[in-house]
């Protein structure tokens, strides 16, 4: 009878074993990818950075050196409009959706927004390209965050529904029992909770903003100079990538490179700094 049990026990540890190791072994595919990439973009783009890089303008066909200074300029103030645009209705609709989205309006906005986080972004710029440049009649920095918004905003929306929905309702009512009023409920109690969650949702959209360029092909177009103005042709890495990943030319393509590894790591960097001071707003 120990006998069997002991064996039992043995099969158990080893297929738990296994287990553990097939898991183990999927993880590390799934991180493979992204470290080849990341590790070929450093490579390919290391060599063209430089301080001129960050700080100058790009140069006439021909000409050797120049930089992005422009379009990382150009690329923070329109993913910073999308996040104007995008974050208060995103965050606002996901608390909507999950406190009160019942019925039919809620399934419609629902149904809403699923598709729009289908739709082909280029789609996105077009609907911007006719309702804001052939408006104003100019491309523009305006027109740029809001393609980009219309990206984001079902990535946040769903994103805040879904980790809302995941607070504990005892929680809620726990507050409101103290005779705290809801919307300081929502505010200090539920979404403190969710943040962490909603953040990454967050974080993901915007990282998925900043790398579209079909959508500002159409809106914020391009731009060789500086230009603070938002109601002007503003230049951004992607375009600006885009240019130089189709060019002819040797040193163009080593800029292209090199500003995808600078939106890699503008990216990144963002996101390590937001997360790190996020918590402050979580535990005060």
């Amino acid at each position: 009878m120990e006998n069997g049990q002991q064996q039992s026990y043995s099969i158990r540890k080893f297929k738990e074993k296994v287990f553990l190791a097939l898991a183990l072994t999927a993880a590390v595919l799934a991180v493979v990818p992204l470290i080849s990439l990341l590790g070929y973009v450093t490579l390919k783009g290391i060599t063209a950075i430089n301080l001129d890089f960050f700080l100058h303008t790009p140069t006439p066909v021909g000409e050797v050196g120049g930089g992005m200074a422009n379009a990382i300029v150009g690329t923070l103030m329109i993913v910073g409009l999308g996040c104007l645009f995008s974050l208060p209705i995103g965050l606002l609709g996901g608390i909507w959706l999950a406190e009160w989205g019942k019925g039919k309006r809620g399934f419609l906005i629902r149904y809403a927004v699923d598709v729009m986080s289908g739709f082909p972004t280029i789609i996105f710029g077009m609907f911007a390209y006719m309702l804001f440049v052939l408006t104003m009649r100019r491309f523009s920095a305006i027109a740029g965050g809001f393609a980009l918004a219309l990206v984001m905003l079902p990535y946040i929306t769903k994103t805040t529904e879904e980790m809302i929905k995941m607070v504990p309702r005892t929680l809620k009512e726990s507050a409101l029992a103290l005779g705290i009023p809801e919307w300081k409920v929502m505010l200090f109690v539920v979404l403190r909770t969710a943040w962490n969650g909603i953040f990454t949702g967050i974080m993901l959209a915007v990282a998925r903003a900043a790398g579209e360029t079909a959508p500002l092909l159409f809106t914020a177009f391009n731009n060789q100079y500086w230009n603070w103005r938002l109601d002007q042709p503003t230049a951004s890495m992607t375009v600006q990538i885009y240019n130089y990943a189709v060019s002819p030319f040797e040193e163009w393509n080593r800029m292209a490179w090199a500003g995808s590894l600078a939106l890699v790591a503008i990216i990144l960097a963002i996101t390590l700094v937001v997360r790190k001071y996020s918590k402050r707003v979580i535990y005060g």
